[in-house]
């Protein structure tokens, strides 16, 4: 073990929030929504309020108005007044209250009313414990933007990264898994080595990624509530990139074992290793395919890096190119439905996040800033989480399909490579 390891596995420890939510842009046409103070504990309805207020600004499709500019604010059902509502363009109203049961579990009931029909269009219960409000109040945020959008909310999922800081002149590791909005954080490892390519499996209890705390690269699936973890590669070669298979038996991953990048399955059972390329150029960042039938993978093989996708239900499968549009394709990821892929992509001489449909024949560039990278989809598949650079410092940064715009600026340090996690309920 080298002199200078240092190395620590914490089981949900909390730690200061480091990621700060900052809105940049919002959808052109929001849904206005006018989100009543809950009733209840002040303290308890306070954090629920302001956690879904936040929760749904930072999906950029919905412009929430402060209780202090509305007409008239009602207390019960029987108590609104529809056209106060209407003259301010509002679209849906939401209310709610909230009991403390016990000293050991609370509940939260809400509505939300469709100002345009004047009806009750959803009424709902949720159930948390009081040191917990703001898990309690991304379930009631999911379920809100489920009613009103018809898309699943992804405010109670979770985020997995990598930190880096910088301590008399040697750098520090962290691998935190935190809430979607950057609060709740907890540090899963701590290492003086790098820490690589974290990813969730898809059922979202673990997450594998590459440690080179022993000064070789290693694979190590771990899971999250009990901290339990396991070597389930090791070579004296390098590794990154592991990739969870949708049924969790396999991981994909990159190995430079013949002294060239090829991509490989591992069976998480049996520790065996299928070989998937092979090819003089680099094949590395593979990702599966929704159903688990195709692998897309970054190579060179055309000459610069473009996206491939091998069918693992066609024998002897040829590499299938995906990308055409410019020299540089890479980190692909697919869509949650299959329809298309997330990547990232040059344009002139910026690195952007974009998007491209199986069933068109060009790219649509998502962000514009100068180095933007590892993107990761929303199990909803409609927000885009990645890493950005700027003055230096590496920063979270997210996009909607729609255009809306967030970034979660870290206080200390950098953070790069974020995965997203599956829906958690």
């Amino acid at each position: 073990m080298k002199k200078y390891l240092i190395l620590s596995i914490l089981l949900a420890q909390p730690i200061i929030s480091e990621l700060v939510l900052e809105i940049t842009k919002g959808s052109d046409n929001p849904y206005s929504v006018a989100l009543i103070n809950f009733e209840g504990s002040k303290s308890a309805t306070n954090e629920i309020t302001n956690t879904i207020k936040n929760d749904l600004n930072r999906t950029g499709e919905f412009k929430i108005l402060e209780n202090n500019k509305l007409l008239s604010i009602p207390k019960n059902v029987e108590n609104i007044n529809y056209s106060d509502f209407k003259i301010l363009g509002i679209d849906f109203i939401v209310m709610g209250s909230v009991i403390e049961e016990d000293r050991s579990n609370i509940s939260a009931t809400y509505k939300v009313f469709n100002v345009k029909k004047e009806s009750q269009i959803r009424s709902s219960k949720v159930f948390g414990v009081p040191n917990k409000l703001r898990q309690l109040s991304h379930y009631i945020s999911d379920g809100i933007y489920e009613e009103i959008t018809g898309l699943k909310g992804v405010a109670s999922t979770r985020l997995l990264y990598v930190t880096e800081e910088l301590s008399k002149d040697r750098s520090f590791f962290k691998l935190i898994v935190a809430d979607a909005d950057g609060s709740n954080e907890q540090i899963l490892l701590r290492s003086s080595e790098p820490i690589i390519s974290p990813s969730w499996s898809p059922d979202s209890k673990q997450v594998a990624y590459v440690s080179f705390e022993t000064g070789m690269a290693k694979v190590f699936t771990q899971h999250i509530a009990t901290g339990k973890r396991e070597i389930v590669l090791e070579n004296k070669f390098q590794i990154s990139s592991p990739s969870w298979s949708p049924n969790g038996k396999y991981l994909s991953l990159t190995l430079y074992q013949d002294g060239n990048a090829e991509i490989y399955i591992l069976n998480l059972k049996n520790k065996n290793l299928t070989r998937l390329t092979n090819h003089y150029s680099i094949d590395t960042e593979s990702s599966w395919s929704p159903n688990g039938s195709k692998v897309m993978f970054t190579s060179g093989r055309s000459g610069s890096p473009q996206l491939y996708e091998i069918n693992l239900r066609k024998f002897n499968s040829k590499p299938k190119r995906v990308t055409f549009e410019g020299n540089y394709n890479a980190k692909g990821s697919y869509l949650p439905n299959g329809e298309g892929v997330i990547f990232v992509h040059r344009k002139n001489s910026n690195f952007q996040i974009a998007l491209k449909y199986f069933n068109e024949n060009f790219v649509r560039a998502l962000t514009n800033s100068k180095l933007d990278e590892s993107p990761s989809i929303s199990p909803n598949g409609n927000v885009i989480i990645y890493a950005i650079s700027e003055n230096g410092n590496g920063l979270l940064a997210g996009v909607t399909l729609s255009g809306a715009r967030f970034r979660l600026p870290i206080q200390n340090g950098e953070v790069r490579e974020p995965s997203w996690s599956g829906f958690l309920r």
